[in-house]
């Protein structure tokens, strides 16, 4: 559907972004990177953190992690209640070889979700959830990714 809605609107900023939510599920972080970007392009004065946030878990994907701290980092400045940067900076960190760092990140993420390692996630490739959930369960002081 967000693809028709873009087809209709290619200026619907919105679309655009969501359309990059959409491509990080389904494992096509160049894809998401290049949606949101253009999300940014048509409507740069709209909250930014939701945003760079996308792109950061995009980066971290991609396995181009210093690229996702960068982003998750800017995000949270923004937004700095935003469970999902988080919980991606602490993974990010992790397979980093930045323990202390990502131990950190989770114990800011507690004081604002109870939640540390999500229920439900959408990443349709194994591959990509196994590299978010053991970078998570090392940052809570699991075993090393």
């Amino acid at each position: 559907m967000v693809d028709r809605a873009l087809a209709l609107n290619p200026s619907y900023a919105r679309g655009w972004f969501v359309s990059g939510i959409i491509r990080i599920w389904a494992s096509q972080p160049d894809l998401a990177i290049e949606h949101v970007e253009t999300s940014l392009r048509l409507s740069p004065r709209e909250r930014m953190g939701p945003r760079l946030a996308t792109m950061g878990i995009a980066f971290f994907f991609k396995r181009r992690f210093a690229e996702a701290t960068s982003k998750l980092l800017l995000s949270i400045q923004d937004d700095p209640g935003f469970p999902p940067a988080l919980r991606c900076l602490a993974a990010c960190y992790v397979h980093m070889g930045r323990l202390d760092e990502a131990r950190e990140v989770v114990k800011r993420l507690r004081t604002i979700t109870p939640q540390v390692m999500p229920n439900d996630l959408p990443f349709r490739d194994p591959q990509d959830r196994e590299l978010f959930l053991s970078g998570l369960r090392v940052a809570m002081g699991g075993d090393t990714a």
